[in-house]
Formats: C-alpha cells, structure tokens, sequence
C-alpha cells in the first residue's frame, strides 16, 4: 500500500466478506484491524487482500509435535501442514521434536491439521515458562518410559530364559521338562509375555493400531504387528495345538516380550540423549544470569 488510496481499496475488499463487521487498515503499519465472526477464515481474508492487488507477508510460525517416534512420522507431519491453505513451506525436526511453517495459514489450522495426522501440536511460546513447562513434560516422559522398561525387561527375563536358556546352557530344555513340564512352561510365558503387552506394550498398541486404520502406519503400528503376530500364534500353539500342522506347534512368546523391551530401551536412550542435548543451553542460560549478577553487584 502507499496511499489512503490503496488503504480504502482494502477495506472495500475485507468488508465484502460475509462475516466481517468492521476493517480499520492503517497504512503506517501497513496492518489491518479486523472485526468478524468466528466462521471467517484467515485464508478468506489473504485471498481478498491478493484479489484487491496487494500481497500479505508470510510468517513463520513454530509448533512443538509430540507422538513422532520415525522418519516417516516427520514426513506425514510435513505433508499434513504443507497441504493447509496458505502454508508455502514446512520444516519438522525429528530430534527437536519442532514443525517451523511459513505461510499466511492460522496456527489454529495447523494444529488441527497436524492433529488430523494423528499427532499432537501446540504453538511454541518463546518463554522462560514454556520452556520450564516443556522442559517437566519430556523428564515426566522420561521416567514414564524408564518406568515401562524396568518392567518389561523383568517381566520378559524370565520369558526369554525359559524359551532360549538352551541356547546359551544344555540342558535347560531336559530341566525344565523333568520338572515344571513344558506345557506348564508355556502357560507361564503366557502369563508374563500378556503382562508385557499390556503394560508397558500397551502404547504401541495404544498409538500403532489407529495409524494403521488411518492407512498411515508408523513405527508404532510395526512393532504392535510383529508383536501381536508372535503372541497370537503362541496362543494357538497353547490352547489349541490342534489348529496347527503337524511339526509346527512352537510358541514365540519371547520374541513378542523382547521386542517391547528393546525398543523400549532404544526410546529411553533416545529420550535421554535428547535431555542431555538440552542441558548444556540451560546451564550456560544460568551461567549467563550468574555472571550478569556478579556484574551488577560489583558495580
């Protein structure tokens, strides 16, 4: 704009739009004030403004994404901002867990978009107190996950020793069928691997089987198959051994309780690192706020 001239041209255009009560463009700011109904979307408006021969600057607007867990969680997020109206770039970070979009688009349209990708988004605040606040949510997350590992990795032990014990000791086999019996070995690697799934595996199923109805499969939804296929054949090789072939009634209980485990122990180590990674900015942030203090105090 660069008269009173173009700044009524906009207005005429805003103010066609239904659902806008009042337009007030000031052309020293070059921003326009607008009045209207919560129906009226920002892209409505962009569109006006570039119809009357004007253009609206991009911004860039950052959001913090949880639930990534892979490369193709990064990729899906992209395609789901990128696609919203108004969004002419879309940048997310896996290891920052951060989505940096530039674009005309509102962030309430972002999120819902990242949201019906089957993530959570929020719009980043460059505060101290979001910065705390992220801060107490991914530690929280941290020890959820050291929490669920520790269990898994007692709950599967015992799994793995009872199943693959021969492999490492002979004679573990002929033990444990002198003594327990290998039917009564089963039921109890039964017992242990449902326990498994259930509690610190129940978010893989938790967040992998909706990805997988969305036709959008994800890390999650890979490691709630491969588990579930183990488990579900060692169910019928448990309590209906007459279903299967002759030669091919076997249990897998270990692979589906070790599976959870690892992966588990690969996300804690993940989310360590990432911890680790955001330490050194905080010390040196309070570093900064000590020396300024001894500064001022010496002055």
């Amino acid at each position: 704009m660069t008269c009173a001239s173009c700044v009524g041209r906009v207005e005429r255009a805003l103010g066609k739009i239904e659902g806008v009560h009042t337009v007030s463009v000031n052309l020293a700011t070059e921003r326009a004030d607008i009045r209207a109904n919560d129906g009226v979307d920002q892209r409505t408006l962009v569109q006006a403004i570039e119809g009357a021969g004007y253009r609206v600057p991009s911004n860039s607007i950052d959001l913090a994404v949880d639930g990534m867990t892979c490369a193709s969680c990064v990729g899906r997020v992209e395609r789901a901002l990128k696609a919203v109206p108004g969004v002419t770039d879309a940048t997310v970070n896996l290891a920052t867990e951060r989505a940096s979009v530039r674009g005309t688009a509102s962030g309430q349209a972002l999120v819902a978009a990242v949201a019906g990708a089957g993530y959570v988004a929020r719009p980043v605040e460059a505060t101290a107190a979001s910065d705390d606040e992220a801060t107490e949510r991914k530690d929280a997350e941290r020890r959820e996950l050291k929490r669920d590992l520790i269990v898994a990795i007692v709950l599967a032990f015992p799994v793995f020793a009872l199943e693959m014990g021969s492999h490492f000791i002979p004679g573990v086999h002929k033990l444990i069928a002198h003594t327990v019996g290998m039917q009564a070995s089963w039921y109890l690697q039964f017992v242990l691997t449902t326990l498994v799934l259930a509690i610190p595996g129940n978010r893989f199923y938790r967040k992998g089987l909706p990805a997988l109805l969305r036709l959008a499969p994800d890390m999650n939804s890979l490691v709630a198959i491969g588990t579930f296929a183990a488990y579900g054949y060692s169910l019928v090789a448990t309590f209906a051994p007459g279903l299967l072939p002759a030669g091919t009634v076997h249990v897998y209980y270990e692979a589906a309780a070790v599976i959870v485990a690892l992966i588990l122990l690969g996300r804690y180590l993940e989310a360590r690192a990432k911890g680790a990674r955001r330490k050194p900015s905080s010390d040196w942030q309070g570093c900064k706020r000590g020396l300024l203090a001894s500064a001022a105090m010496e002055r």
